[in-house]
């Protein structure tokens, strides 16, 4: 794929293949803000299985799970690399062990000074510090989530697959779907420690919810929960002064009478903290919520997210277009999210590249 040099005024998505040989890679397009269409900029492919991506906050630096075999016997990789500008090349930094198997979430902390790790299949978190020049260096803290909870083939045992840092950068939030567990963490950034929040270690689901991602609202006040088990959606009243989380309502992502299976992945709000979307794989559908002033979600649509196995979304910044990655499908698409309704329409036509798992955007 050949490299395209962009405008300093466009931005540009990185879009994660999720696949080993030569399917393998990074692939990264430039976004028209105008029309929605993305345009194929450049292929990174020294990577292997990057199931997730973090860009640093001054979106100089990317980092990707890097995995020969993911979720084999071996320890996983996070690999660190340069943005070369904005024309979509990545340069390889280093890389650093995950200190557990199938890697599924990476954070980067508001100074850029920690990188936190979800290991699902091994059930573990970990941070590692960045170095100078955007350098990663070894574990600084390595937690093993313990426990199991109700579903005999899903929940033997933890399985942590997610974990983000607050508004505030003074925690990080690990969803565990093995244990139907919220975990808290203290987060000291300067030395990319973790360690147990006093005030409240950890918030307990329902049992057979199965977590799997979070998402803050913007006024920091709310976290939201996707539970991949069980279909729904978890509102939280959050207390930045304690991190501490008191659940305020659950509610599905599936339409009444849905009798097939399906497991919901990923979930977004908009900057403006009015809309809340979540997808369904099985059912290969987006739930479109409204968000009211207590927090508290209104299912407003459940539309398809036109490809199957919906596994990732992005919301632009300027809160007008949602990206869509149908992993098993193949595809990206993007939605157009009407202001004041919430309302999203397809635009253009999906972009094929093998396996998008992780969608992120660089300014």
């Amino acid at each position: 794929m050949a490299s395209v040099t962009l405008s300093a005024a466009e931005p540009v998505i990185f879009i994660s293949a999720f696949a080993s040989g030569e399917k393998a890679g990074i692939h990264a397009f430039r976004f028209d803000s105008k029309t929605g269409a993305l345009q194929p900029l450049h292929q990174t492919t020294d990577v292997q299985n990057p199931f997730f991506l973090a860009v640093s906050p001054d979106q100089r630096f990317l980092y990707a799970i890097n995995a020969d075999k993911f979720g084999g016997a071996d320890d996983e990789f996070v690999a660190a690399y340069a943005l070369e500008g904005r024309t979509g090349r990545l340069k390889k930094l280093n890389q650093q062990s995950a200190r557990g198997t199938a890697s599924c979430y990476l954070d980067v902390d508001a100074t850029g000074k920690a990188v936190v790790v979800a290991n699902y299949a091994s059930g573990s978190v970990v941070s590692l510090p960045v170095k100078e020049d955007g350098l990663l260096g070894e574990a600084a803290t390595f937690v093993q989530h313990s426990g199991s909870s109700t579903d005999p083939e899903r929940q033997k045992g933890p399985n942590a697959h997610s974990i983000v840092i607050s508004p505030d950068n003074r925690f990080a939030l690990a969803a565990d779907l093995g244990i139907d567990k919220i975990l808290v963490y203290q987060l000291d950034a300067a030395k990319a420690k973790l360690t147990p929040n006093e005030a409240q270690p950890f918030a307990k689901m329902q049992p057979g919810s199965g977590p799997r991602h979070i998402t803050f609202h913007p006024n920091g006040r709310h976290v939201y929960v996707i539970n991949e088990l069980a279909n729904t959606v978890t509102c939280f009243d959050y207390t930045p002064a304690s991190g501490t989380l008191t659940e305020r309502q659950t509610i599905a992502t599936l339409p009444d009478g849905f009798s097939g299976k399906s497991y919901t992945a990923d979930l977004k709000i908009t900057p403006d903290g009015k809309f809340l979307y979540g997808t369904n794989r099985g059912h290969d559908s987006i739930a479109s919520y409204r968000i009211a002033d207590d927090g508290t979600l209104t299912l407003l649509s459940i539309d398809p997210s036109l490809g199957k196995g919906p596994q990732n979304l992005l919301i632009t910044p300027d809160g007008r277009w949602l990206l869509c990655a149908n992993m098993p499908g193949n595809s990206v698409v993007v939605f157009r999210i009407d202001g004041t309704n919430g309302k999203i329409t397809a635009t253009g036509t999906p972009v094929e590249m093998p396996m998008p798992s992780c969608i992120r955007w660089v300014k």
